[in-house]
């Protein structure tokens, strides 16, 4: 061995002479100086990077948190256990309604009552270092923000169970750096104030947890053994204490009851979250191994229960309805606190939701008394009559997404309904009915859905606004004619008619009492420039968009997006107020624990219209009920009280929606009928009826059953008045102007309501005094060449007037003066005129019987009628051609000839006799200066040789021996060419 050592050591000698050379011991002396100073270098730029970036990272921690007050140990307390005291709900008067309804149900435990293996498991899988940590973990927070800045795909978070407690209890949900700074900052103050075990206990009380059997959302620990295992907390078994401890981390994905109560067809989610607790449990040590076997192999879902009785909630939807409003003022409220206005939250999403979270748990834990305005009573008797209604119409079916499982399902699609009664002054809103069944469908037909309004917008943004401006009265004409027109748009619109027809000049308010479409459409182009629907943005619509105001179709209900009945209904308010806007309100104050009022409503009146304005749109849709046509005529027949309403119906396009709402001094009260998928009504007419009579019998039941209860709200005494500055004025019945002789003559004189401030004063001139004449049965202005014996006084339509009432719109002029049209029987158009065909007219023939001659129609058309005449050339009779053509004359012979529009005269008819014959042995010679031109099929145009004669001698009665010997020749006098325009003048 010894040799073998010094062996090595010789053989090692020269590498030991480098290493001990001068000149190597110098340049290792060198390097090691060198990598020395470059270590000591990088040492202290590492030491002030770290101090610059903690600096840097403390600073802006410091400025996340610079507004965030020093919370004292009694105000973390108060916000960490405070998760018991639910607001509770009134109706009015005091009349107490229940505990604010809410999807989750919490139970209260105490550590102490809580298994061991749901503890172990909540710490095992959601906090780790729960029992070593003061409130974060640095590493994970750490390990949280390089993932959210790399956007890593695997977000594991950073919260301890703390954390989550100061989230859940006293901040918000909200995604944020500065949201995030305050949770540690108060984590780390919580961990000072509190024992583990205190934190631990409040977080098992305030965990979110999934639904319940019965489809309830849970919130604790408590409820969750109940309602999913049906056993206390301290009962739990190893693998439903881990199921329970999974479902923080996705609540509503592993929970395994849908919100209907039902099973889930896949349960896999929840259960391979379970195994992923149990195992954590193991590798923490919590469990052996045995456990973990016995547990992991356990089927769950033996122990689900089935659904549990709930609270009987007979209030769906007005307690869901008081928290959302409730929710909403509240939110102002704590804003307001902190020196943000109602805009600010309105204009700023973050904000918004902020305030709205903080207001929702201040309401669940505060202890609020929430007193309404709703009418026990009322409310509890719409909802009965709603329910035993039977009209609403065919049941349909539509499809839907299920949010859990993503796939299509099949539901009912009932007609659905909505309605909702207003006290007109003060704006209360005294009930409502919601829908018909809140299992199938949870949203608020009075107060949330949105459709379009149809003709209930016709009061709202047409007639009321030209009442204002001054552009009609109550009754002025309005033409309801074919109209097209280009849209702002730059699209034609062309208005129809419900049955597709015109009725010509019509007054205003039986316009609307018909809900006629046309006039209304008309009267809104012409105050379109003066912009009605800044009424509408005084009246509380707030779905308006900027579009809308450059579409016609508005006028008619056709908007972008729609109206709640609620917004409709209280628009309706204005007209009974007198014109001033009171925005109707559910909820009249709000009291706190300590009975100090944080909210009291005050109302407050907006001017929208004149009291005159109001009280005559009252009037005109009081013929809604009282016209013989008015679309509401049968609400009457269905009341079983009386009461003076006005109101108004409305349908929507295709049939989808039907509206009804009216007014009496009182209240107003509104109802809608629809379809949640929008479909037609305007089927199973048979069975239950005209969906618009549904809604309106339905309307009236409402009333009827809610009037027991309070008869002097629903059913006052008195009518609306009408204020000083409403008169009634004559006005002509085809221009609204001051009666004229010619409108006198037509009689067309109308009387009306008017605003003093716009009574007619300008004399009409929409008629002109004129002659017409009979052809065919049918009436046509006379020319100037038209004979005075054939023609009578009448008046016909200014063309000047037609023109403007027209005013660029597409239409046919004859349309205003309907043929059948009684009240304007003595009306022409200026372009019913009978074409002059330029010939005489055809000969007829003549037959005498006693002292009667009777004789043909002649063959032309333009004929206006007939003259007798004797032999010698007296004229005896003239006929009218629209009269019977006989006439009775003494004995003599005589012959008859037509007589056209122009004058011209046919030929001589043959020649009869009347009375006894003489005896002549042979005819006596003719001694005319030229022979007679003997007669053609077709008489030659000019002269005819006939005598026109003077009307004062003979009569349409052929008084004997009448007639004065004026005759002189009538010539060719051509009539002017009308055109073959043809128009009844009947309206």
């Amino acid at each position: 061995m010894k040799e073998k050592f010094q062996s090595l050591l010789q053989r090692s000698q020269p590498v030991i002479k480098f290493f001990t050379n001068n000149r190597f011991l110098k340049r290792a002396r060198i390097t090691y100086g060198v990598l020395w100073n470059l270590l000591l270098i990088f040492i202290i730029f590492a030491v002030l990077g770290t101090a610059f970036a903690g600096g840097v990272g403390a600073g802006y921690f410091a400025s996340l948190v610079k507004e965030e007050p020093i919370r004292p140990y009694d105000n973390m307390k108060k916000d960490i256990y405070n998760y018991e005291e639910t607001s509770q709900l009134y109706f009015s008067n005091d009349v107490y309604l229940g505990k604010m309804r809410t999807d989750l149900e919490r139970e209260e435990v105490s550590i102490d009552e809580v298994s061991d293996h749901l503890v172990n498991a909540l710490i095992a899988t959601e906090d780790e270092y729960f029992k070593e940590h003061n409130g974060v973990v640095p590493k994970a927070i750490l390990r949280a923000i390089v993932q959210e800045f790399t956007n890593s795909a695997s977000q594991t978070g950073g919260s301890t169970l703390t954390q989550q407690l100061i989230k859940n209890q006293i901040l918000t949900n909200e995604v944020s750096f500065d949201r995030k700074a305050k949770e540690i900052l108060l984590a780390m103050r919580l961990e000072r104030f509190f024992e583990k075990e205190e934190i631990l206990e409040a977080y098992l009380n305030v965990a979110t947890l999934g639904r319940n059997s019965s489809g309830r959302n849970i919130a604790g620990v408590k409820s969750a053994a109940k309602g999913i295992f049906g056993v206390e907390p301290k009962d739990l078994s190893l693998a439903q204490a881990a199921f329970i401890a999974g479902l923080p981390q996705a609540p509503f994905s592993y929970t395994p009851f849908t919100n209907g109560g039902e099973v889930k067809e896949n349960l896999e989610p929840g259960i391979a979250r379970m195994q992923t607790v149990l195992y954590r449990m193991f590798e923490e040590g919590y469990i052996t191994e045995e456990e973990y076997d016995t547990a992991a192999n356990h089927d769950i879902t033996k122990d689900f229960i089935g659904p549990l009785p709930s609270v009987n909630d007979n209030y769906p939807w007005l307690t869901v309805e008081l928290e959302s409003r409730a929710q909403d003022i509240i939110s102002v409220i704590l804003a307001e606190q902190d020196g943000y206005s109602k805009d600010d939250l309105d204009n700023n999403d973050e904000l918004f939701e902020k305030y709205t979270t903080l207001a929702d748990r201040e309401m669940r834990q505060r202890g609020y008394q929430i007193h309404s305005t709703i009418n026990k009573e009322i409310y509890d008797s719409m909802q009965k009559t709603k329910d035993a209604y039977e009209m609403y119409g065919q049941e349909l079916t539509r499809t839907k997404i299920d949010p859990e499982t993503g796939e299509e399902v099949e539901l009912p699609n009932p007609v659905q309904v909505g309605a909702i009664m207003i006290e007109n002054k003060t704006g209360k809103i005294i009930s409502f009915v919601g829908g018909r069944d809140f299992e199938l469908e949870q949203s608020n037909h009075a107060t949330y859905t949105i459709r379009q309004n149809g003709s209930t917008m016709k009061p709202l943004l047409v007639y009321a606004p030209a009442l204002e401006f001054g552009e009609i009265g109550a009754g002025s004409p309005l033409p309801d004619v074919d109209m097209t027109i280009m849209g702002g748009n730059g699209v034609p619109w062309n208005p129809q008619n419900y049955s597709f027809d015109y009725n010509g000049l019509i007054p205003a308010r039986y316009a609307l009492a018909e809900s006629l479409n046309i006039p209304a459409a008309r009267l809104y182009t012409r105050i379109f420039n003066k912009q009605p629907i800044q009424f509408l943005e005084k009246m509380g619509f707030s779905t308006l968009t900027s579009d809308e105001k450059e579409n016609y179709s508005l006028s008619l209900g056709g908007m972008e997006q729609g109206v709640t009945l609620e917004e409709n209904t209280n628009a309706y308010t204005t007209f009974a107020n007198g014109g001033k806007f009171v925005d109707a309100y559910m909820i009249d104050k709000i009291v706190d624990k300590d009975g100090n009022t944080i909210f009291q409503h005050e109302g407050e009146s907006v001017d929208v219209f004149s009291p005159e304005t109001a009280y005559m749109t009252i009037d005109m849709m009081r013929d809604t009920f009282d016209h013989y046509a008015g679309t509401g005529r049968y609400a009457k027949t269905f009341l079983n009280f009386s009461s003076d309403w006005a109101g108004k119906s409305g349908t929507t396009q295709d049939y989808k929606d039907h509206w009804f709402i009216a007014s009496n001094p009182n209240i107003t009260f509104g109802t809608w009928l629809g379809y949640d998928d929008p479909q037609s009504m305007y089927r199973a007419m048979e069975t239950y009826g005209h969906y618009g009579l549904r809604n309106i019998r339905l309307w009236s039941y409402l009333l009827n059953d809610a009037r027991d209860f309070a008869p002097e709200l629903i059913d006052p005494e008195g009518s609306f008045q009408a204020p000083n500055g409403v008169i009634t004025r004559s006005f002509c019945g085809i221009s609204g102007l001051a009666p004229s002789e010619a409108c006198s003559q037509a009689g067309l004189v109308r009387s009306d309501l008017f605003n003093a401030q716009y009574a007619p004063s300008k004399t009409d001139d929409s008629l002109l005094k004129s002659r017409y004449v009979m052809a065919n049965g049918k009436k046509y202005l006379a020319l100037e060449s038209t004979p005075e014996e054939f023609s009578q006084p009448g008046v016909i339509l200014n063309p000047d007037f037609v023109e403007s009432i027209l005013n660029g719109i597409n239409a046919d002029p004859r349309q205003l003066i309907p043929a059948d049209d009684e009240k304007y029987k003595n009306i022409l158009v200026a372009e019913n005129k009978i074409e002059d065909d330029g010939a005489a007219p055809g000969t007829v023939n003549a037959t005498a019987s006693g002292n009667k001659i009777t004789w043909t129609a002649s063959a032309s058309n333009d004929v206006v009628g007939y003259r007798v005449f004797t032999v010698s050339g007296q004229k005896v009779a003239s006929v009218k051609s629209d009269s019977d053509l006989v006439t009775s004359v003494g004995n003599g012979e005589y012959y008859v000839v037509a007589v056209d529009v122009a004058g011209k005269q046919s030929g001589k008819s043959n020649t009869v006799r009347i009375g006894q014959e003489k005896e002549e042995p042979k005819p006596p010679k003719e001694e005319k200066p030229k022979p007679e031109k003997p007669e053609e099929p077709k008489p030659e145009p000019g002269n005819t040789g006939g005598n026109s004669g003077d009307e004062d001698g003979g009569s349409d009665s052929g008084n004997e021996g009448g007639g004065s010997d004026s005759g002189s020749d009538s010539g060719d006098s051509s009539g002017s060419d009308s055109g073959e325009n043809e128009s009844s003048t009947q309206g």
